[in-house]
């Protein structure tokens, strides 16, 4: 049998999850040779930002020339749509999707913070949720990796930065989590906290191998979280939240849209059957259109 190739950013946490993703396929395939191969994309060497996919495809062409044979991904950094040749056979089991608030100087959460504090966040999102929750508060941008951001936080620039908790819990860093923001407050991103794995179309090996992996659970959470996302029009950096919930084969998602200025948020939920993942998420998005998020989205709310 091969030695299946395994495709991951170089970051410290893109490496961290994907060892952890290799570990689980060695305790499970314990007769498969599994290596380990980075892939340096343009998000990686500084590619703007606000640019859809930079920390993928690099990853999608190397599954594409055969030289990795199965790709692992943050499934937020995920666009909605894979390339013809390509699929996604295996969502794993879901960290802890919320937003962290990580302090300085004995802030501990949200609400500690002193008025015309600076919170640090890389996300638009997250940038819309916190001035609409604390209009007082000057959020400024935060980029870098999880350690250069923590260090950003050490160099007293911010009173607080707000992370994905999975980014810290992955790096064995749940020590520097001052609070888990609920997501009443600050709704995670859709897909936060999963990872993806995507294969070649017709790796029969690499699809069985992958999809051994695949939760259930998460993967009806997740599709619910990314048709809203997909449905409403707009990209995985867009100011759009989206969490769902499972209980007992009823699954619950929980959508909004929000103005970057945080000024207008349009919030809704609803639930049905686990099932009818995708399309309760593209109801959801019909019906926060309906309400003005076409509009927001527009970049007219």
């Amino acid at each position: 049998m091969r030695a299946v190739v395994v495709g991951t950013r170089g970051s410290q946490l893109a490496l961290s999850q994907t060892r952890q993703v290799v570990e689980r396929l060695k305790e499970l395939w314990p007769e498969t040779e599994f290596k380990i191969r980075t892939v340096t994309t343009s998000g990686d060497r500084g590619a703007d930002p606000m640019e859809r996919g930079i920390f993928v495809k690099e990853l999608e062409d190397a599954l594409f020339r055969g030289e990795v044979d199965i790709a692992v991904h943050s499934l937020k950094d995920l666009p909605t749509k894979q390339p013809d040749g390509l699929k996604v056979v295996s969502i794993p089991r879901r960290v802890d999707p919320r937003d962290a608030f990580v302090g300085r100087n004995g802030i501990r959460r949200l609400t500690d913070l002193p008025k015309g504090a600076v919170v640090g966040t890389s996300s638009v999102r997250r940038r819309a949720q916190l001035l609409a929750y604390r209009p007082d508060l000057e959020v400024r941008p935060l980029r870098g990796n999880v350690d250069t951001r923590l260090d950003k936080l050490g160099s007293g620039e911010y009173h607080a930065i707000v992370i994905a908790a999975a980014g810290l819990l992955r790096l064995d860093l749940r020590n520097r989590i001052d609070e888990f923001i609920d997501p009443e407050i600050l709704l995670p991103a859709p897909g936060q906290g999963a990872l993806a794995l995507e294969v070649r179309v017709g790796d029969d090996l690499a699809e069985e191998l992958a999809y051994s992996l695949n939760h259930r659970e998460t993967r009806a959470r997740v599709t619910a979280e990314r048709a809203f996302l997909a449905a409403l029009g707009a990209g995985c950096l867009a100011p759009v939240g989206a969490l769902a919930y499972v209980d007992d084969d009823i699954l619950r998602l929980e959508g909004l849209v929000a103005r970057p200025d945080g000024l207008e948020v349009i919030r809704g939920e609803i639930e049905g059957e686990i099932d009818e993942a995708k399309e309760l998420g593209e109801e959801l998005a019909a019906d926060i259109l309906e309400q003005g998020g076409d509009e927001i989205l527009r970049g007219g709310g």
